[in-house]
């Protein structure tokens, strides 16, 4: 039987002891302990169990939700520091090990990093570590333009946030681009924008590029107008800040928002901002 370690694994109930449930490995079993057993459990059951080892270096398995499995990228917290390395929080009763050489910087209890989980070749031992750039490849795309991604806010840079999507690929979310306030260590779903074949980099948005979130603007803008009782004083002369404020949208999306109402005439421009038509 091939178990997962650092990964959830569908398992039978093999026995039942005072102390737990032995989980069929095919070979001795592995324990999950009372406090973690469903109740009504029987022998045959099934269970969704997270395996991994426990203090003493044993396999175990818990039904508690590990905030990231092997080959995750995840943003986790800092509960201790050694000389030898950090541990750093991932929801098990064991907490998730970064030596120093798998730190790009001494990190510091408190602080927050993006640590990928990995099995230690050696000890087999779940461990972490902040440098996974090169698992991280575009060069072997399974994307395509529009397509729903999740994605991790990874970096910041001059033009706008550097973002991981799907745990496999970099992508760019540029700044002008961003209509909510948004920081590193944020997850969200967002949408592929633009894929460029000579160099396979990758745009991304938060909205669905193009004139789907165009329209959806629209109906964000026409809401506004009946709430305030069919005028704003706002238009394309209004200041990006005042806008984003707002509408919480870009000026430029906000002036093709605008054009797409007026020509379907459904909104005027008056000389103060735009009015509702009838």
């Amino acid at each position: 039987m091939d178990i997962k370690i650092g990964g959830y694994n569908l398992m039978k109930v093999e026995r039942i002891l005072e102390f737990g449930v032995y989980m069929d490995d095919g070979k001795k079993g592995i324990l999950l302990p009372n406090r973690w057993v469903p109740e009504n459990t029987e022998v045959g059951d099934e269970i969704e169990v997270f395996i991994c080892h426990d203090s003493e270096d044993r396999l175990i398995a818990t039904t508690l939700k590990s905030k990231a499995k092997v080959g995750d990228i995840a943003f986790l917290q800092v509960k201790t520091v050694t000389p030898i390395g950090a541990f750093l929080d991932l929801g098990l009763m064991k907490d998730l090990f970064v030596p120093r050489s798998g730190q790009r910087s001494e990190m510091i209890v408190g602080g927050k990093y993006f640590v990928q989980v990995n099995i230690d070749e050696r000890t087999d031992r779940l461990v972490g570590t902040e440098w996974f750039e090169k698992s991280l490849s575009n060069e072997n795309l399974d994307l395509k333009e529009v397509e729903e991604v999740d994605l991790k806010v990874y970096r910041k840079t001059e033009i706008g946030f550097a973002v991981i999507i799907n745990d496999k690929h970099l992508g760019l979310l540029y700044s002008n681009e961003i209509y909510r306030p948004i920081a590193i260590g944020d997850s969200c779903k967002g949408y592929i924008k633009k894929i460029y074949p000579d160099t396979n980099k990758i745009d991304v948005v938060l909205g669905k590029p193009g004139y789907q979130r165009v329209e959806s603007e629209t109906d964000k803008i026409l809401r506004l107008l009946q709430e305030s009782r069919g005028t704003l004083p706002y238009n394309d002369k209004t200041s990006p800040e005042v806008i984003y404020t707002i509408f919480g949208m870009s000026k430029k999306t906000f002036k093709m928002a605008l054009g797409n109402l007026y020509r379907q005439k459904k909104i005027d421009f008056t000389e103060n901002g735009i009015a509702l038509v009838g």
